[in-house]
């Protein structure tokens, strides 16, 4: 299930993956994805699936062997400074200077960028409560977390690119901070990349998501088809093979039973009153396709 599109239009997408292609040593990612303005894209995928790798690669932080890489309309985004004053990045290697504090912190990013907005960043501050005379070393990682979000944020760029940016946060920080997405693509230019392995923030605030698995783009649509088109039918293999094979995603054998990821449970529904057809959402969906037994699938469904 795809929704990218090859052709490149600057006010409708902020961000362009086309064929992107990046070896290591037993990795290789290969992906093409559109990030659209005014949206909010989940990123998913079980840890090594290339998740970090996408990102540093549309950040320019790593080269990309093959494919084209279109960032806010430019192609070499690590070449264009006023271009970089235009993207929010967190990543798990973001250093703020620790031994510095709110008020000092604001000084130094005033001289990075030309965009600094002062009143915002403390505006932002005093929403979340963030203590202005302590070190930043003393903060708790909740704090930091909002900190990195701010700076992110105050210098008013257009694109987020955020890796794991709420986890390990309390609810209510979580909720913060989800806040705070929701608010900045309210904005119609502005959107969001991020990656995560909450699904219930991915399943609150994103309008995309794209499942990534061994380096490939898997899953790449709107978050409400699947959680309300797709669904789960649990099943024995005989009635497996009775299920058409266009309907079926993905299918995990269990110890007596089949989980059929399907893409339109209420026809399934119509269709086989007998069997348990179950929602799906993002964590099942992610786990079945996981541990897609293609083996079964081939021997039921053809």
């Amino acid at each position: 299930m795809e929704r990218y599109q090859e052709e490149y239009n600057t006010e409708k997408y902020s961000v362009l993956v086309q064929n992107a292609i990046k070896h290591y040593d037993n990795f290789e990612l290969s992906v093409s994805i559109n990030i659209p303005r005014g949206n909010i894209v989940g990123l998913i995928g079980e840890n090594g699936a290339g998740k970090s790798t996408l990102l540093k690669l549309i950040l320019g932080l790593i080269k990309r062997e093959k494919g084209k890489i279109i960032v806010l309309g430019s192609e070499n985004i690590n070449l264009n400074r006023n271009l970089l004053e235009d993207v929010g990045v967190i990543l798990d290697e973001n250093v703020i200077p620790e031994n510095l504090n709110i008020n000092q912190i604001n000084n130094v990013m005033k001289s990075i960028y030309k965009k600094w907005d002062t009143k915002k960043y403390f505006d932002l501050i005093k929403r979340f409560k963030l203590p202005l005379d302590k070190k930043i070393k003393k903060f708790s990682k909740g704090m930091k977390m909002k900190l990195s979000l701010i700076v992110s944020i105050a210098h008013n760029p257009r694109l987020l690119i955020l890796d794991e940016p709420t986890t390990g946060l309390d609810p209510v920080a979580r909720e913060q901070i989800l806040d705070m997405f929701l608010e900045f693509v309210q904005d119609s230019k502005n959107s969001i990349l991020f990656s995560s392995h909450i699904m219930a923030d991915l399943e609150k605030v994103a309008d995309y998501i794209i499942f990534i698995k061994n380096g490939q783009v898997l899953i790449d649509g709107k978050k409400d088809l699947l959680i309300y088109e797709w669904g789960v039918i649990r099943c024995d293999e005989i009635n497996l093979c009775k299920i058409p094979k266009n309907s079926v995603i993905a299918v995990r054998k269990n110890d007596c039973y089949y989980d059929v990821l399907i893409n339109n449970k209420e026809k399934a529904r119509g269709k086989y009153e007998k069997l348990i057809i179950d929602d799906a959402f993002l964590e099942e969906i992610m786990l079945i396709c996981i541990n897609n037994d293609e083996e079964v699938k081939k021997r039921c469904l053809g």
